[in-house]
């Protein structure tokens, strides 16, 4: 290790080893140069896997949402599921071909937050980050539930667990996402294309068995206990249960928040990437809800739809049915691998602009956003403890965010489109986002972009109303919450910037006299150590001892007089054992005193132990007493460490 000159005065910190804490090290793996970025991104085989997770998870669920509301009308509604998959497969299409756009225009990534930002204004904007990020969260919480459910469905002896369970397997995958993107997304690879191949071949198996007409149906399906309520099939039941359904849309908007973790050429390789998503995603889903309305299976939450089909298909529980389950589960499982993806890189985009903490742009020592995903963590866990690990209970508040970012950023793309077409060819305008230029095919991007923007727009609004009392009210309200948390923050960074500039206001005057005060508890090494500093500042200095003891006071003015160098000692006497009050009294009356141009300055000795634990054991009152004064003008404080060995 080593400190090395780099253009003249700048040293550069050179190691060929870095070393770290071991634990953190066994947990992470060793710490990654800046220089190392270009090497950790990924290919579109290991980007499927990373970003497409989330929305083909969606298949395992989509179905048994959209009967579970159809039970309501009975068994006998369930024919419906066909045609409301069949629209929201047309829905999908228009999405894709709206983000395929999406990220050709925005080679940068952050999707629907940039898109706008740079075409509907910074209110839009936030509104479409703080929907991503609710989803997100929601994600996290809606998949693990969702995966945790297929196990339980295969043991049930572990359902009292649930909570348990889905708590640790969101700690597990933010442990591998700090590891980084390339390690992560290598990782979960396997399972991700293990679960495609099982349910190809389990659909597919289905599918050539109903074709031969030897596919039956499903050997002691779980009782329908709310057959009992049956309504009539209404339009409002159709639009609940398709509002239901377009659960199966999440996650498509992932790779375009993510593109600049791909390989370059990073567009092509994530439109391809999103083609490939969203063919097999189509595909599970029409197949999946063709055979659960085939072999009549019933919506439960003590055994999905997903264990139904396989059991049926593959001739009950066997060994290749407990593959397809552990499959189910783990995709479930990994869907929030997309979210832990994406929610670190979307929170830096907006704390890189100012609406949520600095901290949240801090890249680890794995170049990996690690505040944001241990936030995300967190969040999610409190979600699913509340919500006792029901994907049903969870459902409601999923897919209003996740379509409210559609129709901004499909609303944003379609202005982008109209304003390319006011441009004449060759020119270019900087955005910052993104290049504009004029495009001979404008007119078509935009009425494709518009198009999609009102039929998202419309199933956000089916599902606000249809999910409202189930529990969509809560990011209906939660969402100007955040926005007005945004705003607020952004505020405060607009401020601060402003009085630190150098550009505004003529300065400060120039300090003329320095006048040091000493705080003093006790006379120990740690105050003779005060005094040295004390003494590098200046002449005018004073120690303050706050008095609660009159015989304490005592001892403490003798002990002065012998080892405080003829520094003068006030005793502030406090009877009522204040200790804050009597120095802020003491402050307001040196500060009336106070000449122009004069400055004070607080010394506060301090001593540190050598064990972290040990902080405990004590007072810790020149801690308290920095604290009281920090917010004071023209007064500086302090602290003076003596490390106790």
């Amino acid at each position: 290790m080593a400190l090395k000159p780099h253009n003249g005065s700048i040293f550069q910190f050179t190691s060929e080893t870095v070393r770290s804490a071991g634990w953190r090290t066994w947990l992470i793996g060793r710490p990654l140069a800046t220089a190392d970025a270009p090497h950790q991104t990924i290919g579109k085989l290991v980007g499927l896997a990373v970003f497409a997770s989330d929305a083909l998870s969606s298949t395992a669920y989509a179905t048994q949402e959209i009967l579970m509301v159809l039970a309501l009308a009975g068994a006998g509604a369930f024919h419906y599921s066909t045609y409301i998959a069949l629209a929201i497969t047309a829905l999908m299409v228009i999405v894709t071909i709206s983000y395929q756009q999406t990220i050709h225009a925005y080679p940068g990534g952050g999707g629907a937050y940039i898109v706008a930002r740079d075409n509907l204004g910074e209110l839009p904007a936030q509104t479409a980050g703080a929907a991503l990020l609710t989803d997100y969260i929601l994600t996290v919480a809606v998949s693990i539930s969702s995966g945790v459910a297929q196990i339980t469905s295969a043991f049930p002896a572990l359902y009292p667990y649930r909570v348990e369970i889905a708590a640790a397997l969101v700690l597990f995958i933010m442990l591998v996402n700090l590891r980084g993107v390339k390690e992560s997304g290598m990782a979960f690879a396997i399972p991700t294309y293990y679960f495609v191949v099982v349910m190809l071949i389990t659909v597919g198996i289905g599918l050539a068995r109903w074709a031969t007409g030897s596919l039956g149906a499903v050997v002691s399906p779980p009782e329908l206990e709310i057959a009992l309520t049956a309504q009539v099939v209404t339009p409002f039941l159709l639009l609940h249960a398709l509002a239901n359904g377009t659960s199966a849309l999440t996650g498509i908007e992932a790779i375009s928040n993510g593109i600049t973790a791909f390989k370059e050429p990073r567009s092509r390789n994530a439109g391809i990437t999103l083609i490939w998503m969203s063919s097999i995603l189509g595909t599970l889903f029409l197949s999946i809800t063709l055979l659960a309305n085939h072999i009549g299976a019933v919506p439960s939450e003590t055994e999905t739809v997903i264990s139904q089909i396989a059991r049926t298909v593959l001739g009950g529980p066997n060994g290749f049915y407990l593959g397809v389950i552990a499959g189910t589960a783990l995709i479930l499982v990994l869907a929030a691998n997309t979210a832990f993806a994406d929610f670190p890189r979307l929170g830096a985009l907006h704390a890189g602009d100012g609406f949520l903490p600095r901290q949240m742009t801090y890249r680890g020592s794995r170049l990996v956003y690690s505040r944001g995903i241990a936030a995300l963590a967190v969040i999610a866990i409190i979600l699913i403890v509340i919500f006792q690990a029901s994907v049903t209970r969870l459902i409601p508040l999923y897919a209003i965010g996740v379509f409210l970012s559609f129709t901004l950023s499909q609303t944003g793309m379609a202005r982008r489109w109209w304003k390319s077409g006011r441009l004449q060819p060759g020119d270019e305008v900087k955005e910052p986002g993104s290049v504009l230029r004029y495009d001979k095919r404008w007119l078509w991007k935009m009425i494709v972009n518009g198009f999609g923007a009102v039929c998202t727009f419309v199933v956000m609004i089916v599902f606000a109303v249809t999910k409202f009392s189930e529990g969509a009210w809560i990011v209906i309200v939660l969402t100007p919450l955040l926005l007005v948390g945004f705003f607020s923050i952004h505020h405060h960074y607009k401020n601060l910037a402003r009085q630190l500039s150098l550009e505004n206001g003529s300065g400060r005057p120039r300090i003329t006299r320095d006048r040091v005060i000493i705080l003093v508890g006790g006379v120990h090494q740690g105050t003779l150590a005060a005094i040295r500093f004390a003494r590098s500042m200046g002449e005018d200095i004073t120690a303050v001892h706050i008095a609660t003891d009159p015989q304490e006071a005592d001892k403490i003015q003798l002990k002065w007089e012998e080892y405080g160098e003829g520094i003068r000692l006030v005793i502030l006497n406090s009877p009522y054992r204040l200790m804050i009050e009597p120095l802020l009294e003491y402050m307001e009356r040196i500060e009336a005193a106070r000449k122009q141009n004069e400055i004070i300055t607080i010394v506060v000795p301090r001593f540190i132990p050598k064990r972290w634990w040990a902080n405990f054991l004590h007072m810790r009152t020149a801690e308290t007493l920095r604290k009281v004064l920090l917010n004071r003008d023209d007064v500086v404080i302090v602290e003076v460490p003596y490390q106790v060995h």
